[in-house]
């Protein structure tokens, strides 16, 4: 079986955007009033992911995408936390209605209605929602709520305990995962999704978080950013910073996906990271979707890359599948409950 852990909803019905836009209208002027959300057919969502995920899926041979809403639309800088939590609910709603009309093709991850020096008050209820009453398998967490601006405090803070603590407790992972980039110094995929994906290793690295979480379980997308490509360094500052060895102070709790976009990259980061820690992701329909002029494939079809892999078919069916399920527990029952 072939599991894709990284996949976003980009191909949401125009209804879905437009009542976002309203939602955002009214926040710049006060007078203006959101309307009700718009209704939006089951037709609708077959169409839009029948011509786009479902389709690419079936083209390029996986099986089973962890779904989630659109990153970059996530939006947490956006209005006050009260924007975000109604925002949130549409985003997972739909994200539940797309799992539950192809329970085969995708399984639901949630976002989190963070926003910017607000509590978590209203995430760690939004996950419970989504675990316990629709049967999400995970989230997404954004460590920079501020859109590029970085005043949150960082992710090894006790301020982020309330969200480690009820993720461990209901069993789920989350992908670390920035939104939009509203510093015009970032570009929001070329740079500050790598940014983040670094900066979260980092702050990691420099704090004990997974001592006081050692079941806690972080997935770092992107391949982590420029963290394997750089691991001498972050090998050395461990060891400046009196820190224990990578192996045993983060890599028991973090893990990178491939949404590395040639092979070079796949190679090198195969080369330096443990198998056990690389999860299969392509985030297509997502960042990067034109042809690749060099080899004539899309950039996004990652399966190709680990196909190409010069590893036993064991190391490459722990990436495709084994490693994923045992990351998200709560999708391995979901499967074992389809009999797969």
């Amino acid at each position: 079986m072939i599991i894709d852990c990284h996949g976003h909803y980009t191909t949401a019905p125009p209804a879905h955007q437009t009542w976002r836009d309203a939602q955002c209208a009214a926040v710049s002027d006060t007078t203006l009033t959101i309307p009700p959300y718009g209704d939006i057919s089951d037709d609708e969502i077959r169409e839009t992911i029948e011509l786009n995920q479902l389709k690419l899926q079936q083209e390029r041979g996986a099986d089973l995408t962890l779904f989630s809403p659109r990153a970059s639309a996530m939006g947490h800088h956006v209005g006050d936390s009260n924007t975000s939590i109604h925002w949130t609910r549409a985003c997972n709603d739909l994200i539940h209605r797309v799992c539950e009309l192809y329970p085969q093709n995708f399984a639901p991850v949630c976002q989190l209605p963070q926003s910017p020096d607000a509590a978590l008050d209203g995430s760690i209820d939004e996950l419970k929602r989504c675990v316990n009453e629709l049967g999400f398998v995970g989230c997404n967490l954004n460590p920079d709520p501020s859109g590029g601006l970085w005043t949150s405090k960082p992710l090894t803070d006790k301020f982020w305990y309330p969200i480690f603590e009820t993720m461990v407790e209901l069993d789920v992972p989350a992908m670390i995962h920035v939104s939009a980039s509203c510093n015009p110094n970032f570009h929001a995929t070329g740079a500050h999704y790598i940014n983040a994906d670094t900066t979260a290793f980092m702050q990691f690295l420099q704090g004990d978080l997974f001592s006081d979480f050692p079941e806690l379980r972080l997935i770092i997308p992107h391949g982590g950013g420029a963290v394997p490509y750089h691991w001498g360094r972050y090998r050395g500052l461990a060891d400046m910073l009196k820190k224990p060895a990578l192996d045993s102070h983060i890599m028991q709790n973090v893990f990178f996906d491939t949404c590395v976009y040639h092979q070079p990259g796949i190679d090198l980061l195969f080369e330096v990271i443990d198998h056990k820690n690389i999860l299969f992701g392509s985030e297509m329909v997502g960042a990067v979707r034109g042809i690749d002029p060099q080899t004539g494939h899309p950039f996004d079809d990652t399966l190709r890359y680990i196909n190409a892999l010069s590893v036993s078919e064991r190391v490459k069916q722990d990436v495709l599948e084994h490693n994923t399920r045992r990351v998200f527990p709560r999708l391995d029952q979901r499967l074992k409950n389809q009999n797969r």
